[in-house]
């Protein structure tokens, strides 16, 4: 198993421990070197009163898209843990599924800070229509797997 594919199967190890991604229905789809992409599709459970996405759904899936966008980059004995994260709701999420999209901007030992993006997407793969509903950035800290009490 080559470097990337290890990240690859620790980042899916982890992401398959967060009972709040499968309560959701959110999905890896996409981990790359300091990028992670997670789909949330629609379905009336995540919605609020006006039938878009609730804004927890939206804010939740880009908190676990950039912390895993940061944690690629993080040693294997190693976790992760939000400090802070602002997100700026752009228009109402509405589509067959949201995306978000977590990058890092800047590495850090310590600290690493990541770029949140959310897309709702409607339609199929090769007609989708993207739109960009919530930007925000992130903080984020590692400790060491004995620190984090798991």
């Amino acid at each position: 198993m080559d470097r990337m594919q290890a990240i690859q199967a620790r980042i899916r190890k982890s992401f398959e421990r967060q009972g709040l991604m499968a309560h959701l229905g959110a999905q890896l789809t996409e981990v790359a070197e300091g990028r992670v992409h997670i789909v949330l599709p629609s379905r009336p459970e995540l919605t609020q009163q006006h039938g878009y996405f609730h804004a927890g759904a939206t804010s939740s899936i880009a908190d676990s898209a950039g912390g895993y966008a940061a944690y690629t980059l993080f040693p294997e004995d190693t976790e992760v843990l939000t400090v802070e994260y602002k997100i700026n709701l752009l228009a109402p999420a509405v589509g067959d599924h949201l995306e978000a999209v977590g990058t890092v901007l800047k590495p850090g030992r310590t600290l690493t800070v990541c770029q949140l993006e959310v897309f709702a997407v409607q339609g199929d793969r090769q007609g989708d229509r993207r739109k960009l509903v919530a930007n925000g950035q992130q903080t984020l800290i590692r400790v060491d797997s004995a620190a984090s009490g798991r």
